[in-house]
């Protein structure tokens, strides 16, 4: 099994492949890793901080590697960035640094593969782009948006993860589907939680 290092960047989410996340970086620990990460276009990896969720780390062991989009210092000591998903990753073993840095060595989860979205969970992705365009009408540019193009409204992990990202659900929920190997799954269950809210609404 190939393996590689990252820096881990332990946090209260959950990021998907080809998710966004912005991130504002105050800790010298991460500012120097967010740099380093910048000047040589590389990736660490985003862990959920779920206490007892492993039993080796104080962090979840599957995450996803980011790499950094945007970048600005609007001030010494505060870095702003933008970063988008590339690939989920298992954690095999981890050390901490002096500085606290936690270093992982991961393997790469291969990405899902693509898959139309059946007719019975093309509703989903029409939803999806209903929030898209509401955002966009609310005066959000493409710079602003929390959903990174291209818009992949006909593929199953796509909607799904974007979806995933959105919902008020608990941190351990959306850890959960993050482990999950399906995407068409992952769909089911989004459109199974939706079905719920309107049986009770």
């Amino acid at each position: 099994m190939n393996t590689r290092t990252l820096p881990l960047f332990p946090l209260d989410v959950v990021i998907f492949p080809q998710g966004l996340l912005p991130l504002r970086i105050f800790e010298a620990r991460y500012l120097d890793m967010v740099k380093e990460c910048y000047r040589n276009n590389g990736e660490f990896g985003v862990v959920a901080a779920l206490e007892g969720a492993s039993s080796h780390f104080p962090f979840c062991e599957v995450g996803t590697a980011v790499r950094i989009v945007d970048f600005d210092v609007p001030e010494i000591g505060l870095i702003n960035i933008r970063c988008l998903a590339q690939q989920r990753f298992r954690v095999h073993s981890a050390t901490q640094q002096e500085d606290g840095l936690w270093l992982g060595e991961v393997a790469e989860i291969e990405n899902d593969m693509a898959l139309s979205l059946p007719d019975d969970l093309v509703r989903t992705a029409d939803s999806l782009r209903h929030v898209i365009n509401a955002l966009l009408k609310q005066g959000f540019d493409k710079d602003t948006l929390p959903i990174a193009q291209p818009y992949l409204f006909d593929d199953c992990a796509w909607v799904a993860n974007r979806w995933i990202e959105l919902l008020n659900i608990s941190l351990e929920q959306k850890q959960r589907f993050l482990e999950l190997d399906s995407a068409l799954v992952r769909l089911e269950l989004v459109q199974d939680m939706f079905m719920e809210k309107e049986r009770d609404s």
